[in-house]
């Protein structure tokens, strides 16, 4: 299996940290009592780029996709906050070669956290090299 998981979640995190220094991270799920604003991140799948599997059915590339949870629970201003840090997130991901594939929002907790869920995919190489298409 290709694995560039801590590669991704490092390279998203320091560049988030920088206009976030207070931000909590997760590269999982979030904690029962999680501190906000906090982002985690998640591999939600990897598998085979079949195309490029060779005749010993080696994995040559992967198609990874990456979930990102982002919250605030500012008293106001939850949803600009969130907004932020997707941009910065957004850009990391665009710049290591990934597509955003879908951003949602949501409102928890009878409204005092705000949500926004995105999904970035990629294709690796066995090298770890993220290509577009």
């Amino acid at each position: 299996m290709i694995d560039i998981e801590n590669k991704v979640f490092q390279s998203v995190i320091n560049k988030v940290s920088v206009s976030f220094p207070f931000i909590r991270t997760y590269n999982d799920s979030l904690p029962a009592k999680p501190q906000f604003p906090c982002i985690a991140i998640d591999e939600a799948d990897n598998y085979v780029y079949e195309r490029t599997q060779d005749s010993g059915s080696l994995e040559n590339h992967a198609i990874v996709i990456y979930e990102v949870n982002i919250y605030s629970n500012k008293t106001s201003g939850k949803k600009d906050e969130c907004k932020q840090i997707q941009a910065i997130v957004d850009g990391e991901f665009s710049r290591l070669g990934f597509t955003r594939t879908s951003t949602v929002p949501m409102f928890l907790n009878n409204s005092t956290i705000y949500r926004l869920v995105s999904r970035y995919t990629g294709c690796v190489s066995k090298d770890g090299e993220i290509c577009r298409r």
